[in-house]
């Protein structure tokens, strides 16, 4: 079986650094293959991730390295207001121990890639304390544990085997707005504790865990999260990247915080944190990656 791109999975680095780009109009699918050769070598970071857009991947792979499922993101509008959508082309997600040595990488691949994509969004991200947002709950609690995540984010068979999809969002935090709640206040707009993120008993319909945690009739529909905090004391946030096996997973739990779903609830923690991009990309295989750059 194909492998995936073993960042998706790589835990423990500290500094993150998120790229996107559009493809410039006279770009070739031979140069932008040539500009992917330096991709495959990894930018000299020690972790990187890199997904196509639908458009982008059509354009350059074979025909059985399509997903079924392959699509831009779509906007939502439901009780909550309208979803943004900022769909770009190619997005590079570097992980090392340092913001500088993820400065290096970025500054190559954006030398590199600079004749056929141009550079729209560059989102500098950490890990705070112990893998906290900044509001100051965990992180990624839903997660599955790390021997079932492949299971979760890997398209297991057919068109695309080995690849994965991932949901990139630069969510905007209201800090100050948040921070004037007592903290029971926090705790049932997020649906955990704060200081051990355990799930309150009587959890609010409107909390965050009530709304993203789908059931269906074969079980909960799990994604693998990987979101770090950005921004410095004035503007920050979440930088929110998931990955899943099957696309659907991340429109079902966005329709639920958002209010488009049947009954209409919204997620509470909109009042303090809204989206400021978003976009889906497929990240192929290694060995899709690698035969796309020769």
């Amino acid at each position: 079986m194909p492998t995936s791109q073993s960042a998706i999975f790589r835990l423990g680095l500290r500094a993150h650094e998120h790229l996107e780009f559009d493809l410039r109009p006279q770009a070739t699918a031979d140069a932008i293959r040539a500009a992917c050769a330096t991709l495959a070598n990894g930018l000299g970071v020690q972790a990187l991730v890199v997904g196509f857009s639908d458009r982008l991947w059509r354009l350059l792979a074979p025909g059985d390295q399509v997903p079924a499922h392959l699509a831009a993101l779509a906007p939502i509008r439901g009780s909550a207001g309208l979803m943004p959508v900022h769909q770009h082309d190619l997005w590079l997600w570097l992980q090392d121990s340092g913001p500088d040595l993820n400065l290096d990488g970025a500054r190559r691949a954006i030398a590199t890639l600079e004749p056929v994509l141009q550079l729209v969004e560059d989102t500098q991200g950490y890990v705070y304390r112990d893998g906290r947002d900044l509001t100051g709950f965990v992180d990624g609690t839903e997660n599955p544990a790390p021997d079932e995540a492949a299971a979760v984010a890997i398209v297991a068979d057919g068109p695309g085997v080995g690849g994965s999809f991932a949901l990139v969002q630069r969510w905007r935090h209201d800090l100050r707005h948040f921070e004037v709640l007592p903290v029971v206040e926090q705790e049932r707009t997020f649906g955990r504790t704060k200081p051990d993120s355990m799930e309150l008993p009587d959890l609010p319909a409107n909390s965050h865990v009530a709304r993203v945690v789908v059931k269906t009739a074969d079980g909960e529909l799990k994604i693998w999260r990987r979101s770090v905090p950005w921004g410095n004391a004035t503007a920050n946030g979440l930088q929110f990247v998931a990955f899943s096996a099957d696309p659907q997973r991340f429109v079902r739990m966005l329709e639920r915080m958002f209010g488009a779903s049947p009954d209409h609830a919204q997620d509470r923690l909109l009042d303090f944190s809204r989206p400021e991009t978003g976009a889906l990309y497929f990240v192929p295989s290694t060995e899709a990656l690698a035969l796309l750059a020769t």
